[in-house]
């Protein structure tokens, strides 16, 4: 029998891993039931879009205080309100699902609300493992979030699915009990605050993250290359479309597709936990990120139900190593008081490659047709992987994901993740 992963040990560790499988497979499963009462209110790619959109406009407008928060109240505390949050969220989905989902403007509203809840918790939540086990079990332990969080991705569409096809709101009845569940396992956990009890709240350390991931190329590349990858290259917020449309299958179908995606990246994960990535990691995140474009661009042109479902496994695979070496990066050359910080200007390109990459595959959807528009967006991305290792010759040229590999390609005077100098004005 294989001994767990070295991180899970830890015992605060397995808490907060415990806690994102809940919260992932809530959220999961809602969004599966979200999208078909959606499309099936006006038969609209843009109101998909639309969805994104809302869940992602809190984010850039609330990055700057949540990742003070993050850095000055206890991230645990943070991570169980936001995860109460979303579940008083499921269950106002729940009350409008009882009410027959008929009006656009309640889950653009819910949207909304989802996206500040997320907006607030997420910086806190990204900083907890660095936080948590030791840098030499860092890498794997961030693979294992990963793990958790597509883990609940596999069984959370096809779960969510297969409630909505028996009854719509099943759903969310079971999404708001695994979103309780993921705050209760939270509370033996506590943390102190990550800044100096001393130090004082004013513009300038509001805006430390910001002047860090400015200062630092290399995690300025690394996740800029995500937002555009993604952004240009996902396809996900098209799956009820496709699902529906092009591909002639139901809310069961649809539950799949999504599940495929979280399966590929649960390999690679399972990989990355078992077996770190070792070196050439700057010239690996190029590959895998055209290897998702690439993917995107066969899920466009299929017309087979199981080869689709294949390309998103590609997809889900290529995206895991993406993450992982990018997460990995920012939490080594990140010091851990300015961890909320960096992670909530981080977490406003996640977001916008994410929902605001939803609007965008609406929009283009509507504007160009679907399979144009998702073959367009691999193509570019696969353009993006080749041009981007002359901005950023840096990112290209990290070698080992550690302090002392990053330390060769950090500016000078960063002194790797616990000395890091926060930047100047």
């Amino acid at each position: 029998m294989l001994a767990p992963p070295p991180a899970l040990r830890h015992a605060d560790f397995r808490r907060l891993w415990i806690s994102i499988v809940c919260s992932g497979l809530a959220m999961q499963m809602a969004q599966v039931a979200i999208g078909w009462q959606v499309y099936s209110i006006r038969h609209n790619a843009f109101d998909l879009g639309l969805i994104g959109l809302a869940e992602f406009a809190p984010v850039p407008l609330l990055a700057l205080p949540a990742g003070q928060l993050a850095d000055r109240l206890p991230r645990v505390g943070l991570v169980i309100v936001t995860s109460l949050g979303d579940a008083a969220v499921a269950a106002l989905l729940l009350v409008v699902t009882l009410h027959g989902a008929h009006e656009l403007w309640q889950f653009v509203a819910l949207a909304a609300l989802t996206g500040t809840i997320g907006a607030l918790g997420s910086p806190a939540q990204r900083s907890l493992t660095p936080e948590l086990v030791p840098e030499d079990l860092l890498t794997g332990a961030l693979a294992l979030r990963s793990i958790g969080g597509q883990a609940a991705t596999i069984g959370g569409p096809a779960l969510g699915g297969f409630l909505f096809a028996v009854r719509p709101e099943a759903v969310y009845v079971a999404a708001g009990t695994m979103l309780l569940l993921s705050a209760v396992v939270l509370l033996p956990v506590t943390r102190p605050a990550a800044l100096p009890a001393g130090e004082t709240a004013d513009l300038r350390t509001l805006t430390a993250g910001v002047r860090f991931i400015r200062g630092t190329p290399v995690i300025l590349g690394a996740i800029t290359l995500d937002l555009f990858a993604v952004l240009f290259g996902g396809a996900v917020a098209l799956l009820p479309l496709f699902a529906k449309s092009i591909l002639h299958t139901g809310p069961f179908g649809l539950g799949v597709l999504r599940s495929m995606v979280a399966v590929g990246a649960l390999a690679a994960g399972f990989r990355l936990a078992r077996k770190p990535l070792g070196g050439r990691a700057g010239r690996t995140l190029l590959l895998v990120v055209g290897a998702f474009g690439a993917s995107m661009v066969v899920f466009g042109l299929s017309r087979w139900f199981w080869l689709s479902a294949a390309a998103l496994a590609v997809s889900g695979f290529a995206d895991m190593y993406s993450m992982n070496i990018r997460s990995t990066t920012v939490a080594l050359a990140t010091p851990n008081r300015l961890r909320g910080r960096v992670n909530a200007v981080e977490n406003v390109f996640i977001g916008a490659s994410n929902e605001l990459g939803a609007f965008e595959s609406g929009a283009a959807a509507a504007l160009l047709g679907a399979t144009p528009a998702v073959v367009a967006g691999g193509a570019l991305t696969i353009v993006l992987a080749l041009v981007w290792p002359r901005l950023f010759p840096d990112l290209a040229a990290v070698d080992r994901l550690s302090a002392a590999g990053l330390r060769e390609v950090l500016p000078v005077g960063r002194d790797g993740p616990a000395a890091a100098p926060e930047p100047a004005d």
